[in-house]
């Protein structure tokens, strides 16, 4: 029977769970020290401290003069399961080519657990660096990419999901209302791209396609992020989709093929 509401957890995962909170503390202060981190987080310094000296001996964690920070242990894992994704090292080109030719920042997100994740990503010389960088998360519904990739999902799948969104707003022109979401993702299937107009950061826009694999399963989103004063009008709606869906057509038949 699986647990009811109010169960308490079992030791092994509160272990579990105090290992990756730990962790995660570390990744985001970028050089942390132990009382710190007994100040911020719920948890005793001595079991802080358990954890950090099990996660430093397997190579996880390493303590440098400004404090603790996340070991290169982890970049292995990471390199494996961006590797693992179908068709990486050809979306790695595509993204590097479509920024190089716009002058933009491209980029191809997945999804994962509901969101969307950076996976790839590539900046031209006119680019903006607003972007939290690989393996960052942002809210599907923020992005055209993960618009994109929400509009191509089996009914049932998009419904679960949507069920499980916050919907919490990152700009004031996000999409906080599931029926509004579910009207453009029906625009989108039509059309073929979708548009992110100011909705996961201000003053800037993005154009996003999805990618399937040879069944018609979606695999990821791609698309090219700018500035709105750059990304608007014909080279918005126009240009930038059809570049897009051509970039997507090609990546497709390479996948199927590779």
């Amino acid at each position: 029977m699986g647990m009811q509401a109010g169960d308490e957890l079992p030791d092994s995962v509160k272990t579990a769970q105090t290992l990756f909170d730990v962790v995660q503390f570390v990744k985001e202060e970028e050089g942390t020290t132990l009382p710190e981190m007994a100040a911020e987080l719920d948890y005793a310094k001595s079991t802080i401290h358990r954890h950090l000296r099990t996660l430093e001996h397997l190579g996880y964690v390493v303590e440098r003069d400004d404090g603790y920070r996340v070991g290169l242990r982890f970049l292995d894992i990471g390199v494996t399961a961006r590797n693992s994704y179908t068709g990486y090292k050809l979306v790695r080109d595509k993204v590097e080519e479509i920024a190089n030719e716009t002058g933009e920042r491209a980029q191809f997100f997945v999804e994962e657990h509901g969101e969307a994740v950076y996976l790839a990503r590539s900046v031209g010389t006119h680019a903006v660096h607003t972007d939290p960088g690989i393996g960052s998360r942002i809210p599907l519904y923020a992005a055209s990419a993960g618009k994109a990739i929400l509009a191509e999902l089996p009914e049932s799948e998009l419904f679960e999901m949507i069920e499980l969104m916050d919907f919490e707003p990152m700009t004031e022109h996000t999409i906080t209302d599931p029926d509004e979401l579910l009207r453009e993702l029906d625009e989108i299937r039509d059309r073929g791209y979708a548009f992110n107009r100011n909705e996961s950061l201000q003053g800037t826009h993005a154009v996003g396609v999805a990618i399937c694999d040879s069944s018609g399963d979606v695999i990821g989103g791609l698309s090219v992020t700018g500035p709105s004063h750059r990304l608007k009008g014909e080279r918005f709606e126009t240009e930038l989709p059809d570049l897009l869906l051509g970039a997507a057509n090609e990546l497709e038949l390479n996948i199927a093929h590779s």
